[in-house]
């Protein structure tokens, strides 16, 4: 939250958990949560990104609230009492793990969402196998990304860091209703026939693995995908003078993904077609043969 200079930042007090927490006024109960230190699940929610209410696993109990209140977006109010632990939160997180896990493949999320889904005993064995809505072959169009919808859990951040809150390119949005909900290019038209510039933007906010770079899709089915193996080194993007950071993503000295700090001022995890991309050359020509001497 930025704050004129010289002005004075007022804050509010919340009781989580028992305990009593100060924070800036404008702050959410989530941001509360974490200043103290308190563990909450989130799956559509992301710093750099307006909270959209989508996935409810962040629900928490307000006294004096008949239903449960997303910690994400509800602003912290003076005298709030808020728990996080309660067995009517404890069960609807279970209950929202469960159905996500039933609905969709959650076998490339967030290790986070699968260590919350072993703390709830979360089973979504007991809904059934994946509805047939979802179910459907992934969508390799281009040798930059891939999209996968049988993992996705229409969290809209894609669509927002393809709108108004990075890109502006407004190539996805949500289509459908109800079980025909998905997101979807203009008409429906493939990948390259869209509006996307390639910014990849949209994987950098995906929590699921539904966007993924290709070269990662390439490697999970040859089986050599070993992020134990991989080493992050963050350099400056060197195709223009905006000074973009960039975390190359390297395996057998090889770069295979290239992301972009969150809290970067910069990019604020955001890039373009070249930087996320514009990487190949680096690694060109290590698998052609040398040359013979003579």
């Amino acid at each position: 939250m930025s704050v004129a200079r010289g002005s004075t930042v007022r804050s509010v007090t919340i009781a989580v958990d028992g305990h009593d927490v100060t924070v800036p006024e404008g702050s959410t109960i989530l941001a509360a949560c974490r200043e103290a230190g308190i563990p909450t699940p989130t799956l559509c929610f992301l710093e750099t990104l307006t909270p959209v209410n989508t996935c409810r696993v962040c629900v928490v109990e307000l006294e004096g609230s008949r239903a449960l209140v997303p910690a994400c977006s509800r602003r912290a109010e003076a005298g709030m009492v808020v728990s996080t632990d309660s067995e009517r939160v404890r069960h609807s997180r279970k209950m929202v793990l469960e159905f996500l896990g039933s609905s969709v493949d959650l076998s490339l999320a967030d290790e986070e969402i699968r260590q919350w889904m072993h703390e709830y005993r979360a089973d979504p064995a007991r809904y059934g196998s994946r509805a047939e809505t979802v179910a459907q072959p992934p969508k390799v169009q281009d040798e930059l990304y891939i999209r996968d919808y049988e993992k996705c859990i229409l969290c809209y951040k894609c669509v927002q860091a393809c709108g108004v809150e990075a890109q502006n390119t407004f190539a996805i949005a949500v289509a459908g209703r109800g079980f025909d909900a998905r997101i979807s290019t203009e008409f429906d038209v493939t990948l390259p026939d869209s509006a996307c510039v390639y910014c990849g933007n949209c994987i950098g906010v995906c929590p699921t693995g539904a966007l993924v770079f290709k070269t990662e899709f390439d490697m999970r089915r040859e089986g050599t995908w070993d992020e134990s193996r991989q080493s992050v080194t963050r350099t400056i993007c060197s195709y223009c003078g905006v000074g973009c950071n960039l975390d190359l993503h390297v395996q057998d000295n090889r770069i295979v993904k290239v992301t972009s700090p969150l809290d970067h001022d910069v990019t604020s995890g955001h890039l373009c077609i070249k930087g996320r991309f514009g990487w190949r050359h680096v690694q060109a020509g290590l698998d052609e043969p040398e040359a013979e001497e003579g």
